[in-house]
């Protein structure tokens, strides 16, 4: 009799399950904060999302066993697994928009462990007025996890800089200069000139910007920087008080090839536009550097470090106030590693890593271009300020991390082939070189 019954509660928990299915997609939410009850609270309002938040994971020892809106803590993230497992988990959201990427690193492993797929929400930076919906989940994205714990910016000073003024971008339609062009045009500048010399660029980045920002004054210009006469002609047209030099060519192994057009683009570009810089008043001049400028061991670099010099040279004998900022490889630009994995990993295709051991500072692009401008607003001219990159990060261990966040295992599902470093490169980058003369500033 006991036997019978036995059978007849699996049976029953089985059917239950199953019923509970047709709820839709069986999602476990870590944090039972804020955001973690708007997620679920929509969850369970609109039917039509697919979704059934069944259980709760939250570190705060306080809250297990608790409800939010009938859906119970379980436990903390290290139970992620077991819970996974035990409650037929189809899917995890991550809905802690306030924690630091140490946490979100951390949680990740987990997740990666219960083998379930798992999404996350944008970190508070990211949220408009604070509020979190369900249409916000995503998939979690390298910049998640590389992307640093927020550092106090003074918005105010920025805005002081910047509004009401005619700021010049070159290379406006790259991956740097684009994201400088949207995050200087919500300071309300009195004109825009977004200069490159892709016309696609230009036309996407002026089309971009032009409906996220209806009122902004931006000049589209097609034009090549090292062309003195017509670069000549825009300054004189728009008399910019503040410009960014972000053109640059800067692929390594592509321009140990193309020596010639790597210094006409990057040395004769910048010499260029800082001299007219003088010759138009212009008040400040923000040179883009790199690492690679630093102890240079490719002709890309020997660029970047000439026109670090070359604005710094500048300084002391004109009215125009030229700094340099320099900082390592960004995440999500065009031509970056991680870009590269992840086409390979789409693709099914082995990923490619020049050496078991090669190493990059890497940062994502909107901090890259907000300690841009926070370095404009106090520079005082003649400085190189250099970015807080954090740590070195082994290229190795980002291939592998990227493979696991497609859902597949490293060398199992994905194998990684070494192919031996590329001309010019180097082992590990730096950011001092060795004679430099440092000061902290609390931004850099």
């Amino acid at each position: 009799m006991s036997i019978g019954g036995f059978r007849f509660a699996i049976r029953l928990s089985k059917e239950i399950l199953h019923s509970d299915r047709d709820k839709g997609k069986r999602i476990l939410i870590v944090g039972a904060g804020d955001a973690g009850e708007s997620i679920i609270r929509e969850m369970n309002k609109n039917g039509n999302l697919n979704y059934n938040p069944v259980g709760l994971i939250d570190d705060d020892p306080k809250k297990n066993g608790q409800r939010l809106h009938g859906v119970k803590v379980l436990g903390n993230r290290e139970a992620i697994p077991e819970v996974v497992k035990t409650y037929s988990i189809d899917e995890i959201v991550i809905s802690i928009p306030s924690a630091s990427n140490a946490e979100i690193k951390d949680i990740i492993e987990y997740c990666i462990k219960s083998g379930a797929k798992f999404k996350t929400i944008p970190a508070l930076s990211e949220l408009m007025d604070d509020k979190v919906s369900v249409s916000q989940i995503r998939d979690v994205q390298m910049e998640d996890l590389l992307g640093r714990d927020p550092v106090e910016i003074d918005l105010e000073r920025i805005k002081d800089e910047f509004m009401g003024k005619r700021v010049l971008v070159t290379g406006g339609g790259g991956s740097i200069g684009r994201e400088l062009c949207k995050q200087i045009s919500r300071y309300n500048p009195e004109k825009l000139i977004l200069f490159d010399h892709n016309e696609n660029s230009v036309f996407y980045t002026h089309r971009e910007l032009s409906t996220e920002f209806p009122n902004l004054d931006c000049v589209p210009v097609v034009a090549d920087v090292s062309d003195k006469k017509l670069t000549s002609q825009i300054l004189e047209t728009y008399q910019p008080q503040i410009i960014f030099h972000a053109a640059a060519h800067k692929h390594v192994p592509l321009m140990q090839v193309n020596v010639a057009e790597v210094v006409r683009n990057n040395v004769l570009g910048t010499k260029t536009i800082s001299d007219l810089a003088i010759h138009n008043n212009v008040d400040k001049f923000i040179f883009i550097s790199t690492d690679k400028a630093v102890n240079p061991t490719n002709f890309m670099g020997a660029t970047k470090r000439f026109g670090e010099q070359y604005v710094q040279s500048l300084n002391e004998t004109n009215h125009t106030k030229f700094m340099s900022v320099r900082f390592g490889n960004v995440i999500g630009s065009t031509g970056s590693v991680a870009r590269l994995f992840k086409e390979q990993i789409q693709l099914g295709r082995p990923v490619t890593v020049t050496h078991p051991k090669i190493s990059r500072f890497l940062m994502t692009i909107p901090e890259a271009v907000q300690l841009i401008l926070e370095a404009a607003s106090i520079g005082h001219g003649g400085e190189i300020f250099v970015l807080d990159m954090g740590e070195p990060i082994k290229i190795m261990d980002l291939a592998r991390t990227m493979i696991r966040l497609s859902g597949y295992e490293p060398d199992k599902d994905i194998p990684i082939i070494i192919t031996g470093l590329r001309a010019g490169e180097k082992m590990e980058e730096e950011l001092f070189d060795r004679n430099s003369e440092t000061l902290n500033r609390p931004i850099c």
